[in-house]
């Protein structure tokens, strides 16, 4: 797994405008951690061809080389995600965000300041912790380490990749985990209606990341929906289409 080679605009920031009566609805699309766009690229296509207005930003630290991930402040992922949704909101009178593993993570950091603003989060996959792994023991290790063994790309599907980095850098665990311990705090803030998507055989994130989301959001309408034929990046794996047809079932149901 690797950004060389990747189609040419794949692991980029991404955008199209709508069209009829969904055109001012919008949809922005969230990548996760040493992943890029090309993870959510299906998706949003798939929405834009219903209507929709999508943009798939590319993340900072993202889309060039591991090392630039061990240089980004984790505020600066969340900063990106609301620069994008300033500009939905320029056209838009509807405005919802999708986010894959940390994706869903910059997702919830966001909705806990946006909940009034948005229609809605569809989550796939998110990450709000690590196990026995907090921001103090990841600064600790990063010291020693910089990288280590990449987890990405856990697709059951054969010859399909999300075109990320090759390596997890450990600097960039380390905000991460700073990022994902602060949202944790205040998931209580998160009001808007929430979709969540868990795939039933994880390789990346153990069912603990969904079960504390599900409890800890303060959304009165919070839907789980099991995916049983996909591991971590589900919307490039088989169920993807489940994903992508329930979650037009739900920017319709709150769009009215």
């Amino acid at each position: 797994m690797t950004v060389i080679g990747a189609p040419k605009g794949l692991v980029e920031n991404w955008s199209a405008i709508g069209s009829g009566a969904n055109k001012e609805i919008g949809v922005l699309l969230v990548h996760g951690f040493t992943g890029s766009p090309a993870s959510m690229r299906p998706w949003a296509e798939y929405l834009n061809q219903k209507g929709y207005t999508v943009r798939v930003p590319l993340l900072p630290g993202h889309g060039t080389k591991p090392e630039d991930l061990n240089a980004v402040k984790w505020e600066e992922w969340p900063a990106k995600v609301e620069a994008e949704l300033e500009e939905l909101f320029k056209s838009c009178s509807k405005v919802f965000i999708t986010g894959l593993s940390m994706g869903g993570g910059t997702t919830l950091n966001v909705a806990t300041r946006y909940s009034n603003k948005l229609s809605g989060i569809i989550l796939v996959n998110p990450m709000i912790h690590v196990a026995l792994v907090g921001p103090k023991l990841a600064y600790f290790l990063s010291r020693f380490q910089k990288f280590r063994k990449s987890v990405g790309d856990d697709i059951k599907r054969p010859g399909v990749t999300e075109w990320g980095y090759d390596a997890l850098p450990t600097r960039g665990i380390y905000q991460l985990l700073q990022m994902l311990k602060y949202t944790r705090e205040r998931l209580h803030d998160v009001t808007v209606p929430m979709q969540l998507f868990h795939s039933v055989d994880d390789h990346t994130l153990p069912v603990s990341n969904t079960e504390i989301i599900m409890k800890g959001v303060g959304s009165r309408v919070k839907q789980r929906v099991e995916l049983t034929n996909s591991y971590h990046v589900a919307t490039l794996d088989y169920d993807a289409e489940i994903i992508f047809e329930n979650s037009r079932i739900f920017i319709e149901s709150h769009s009215a």
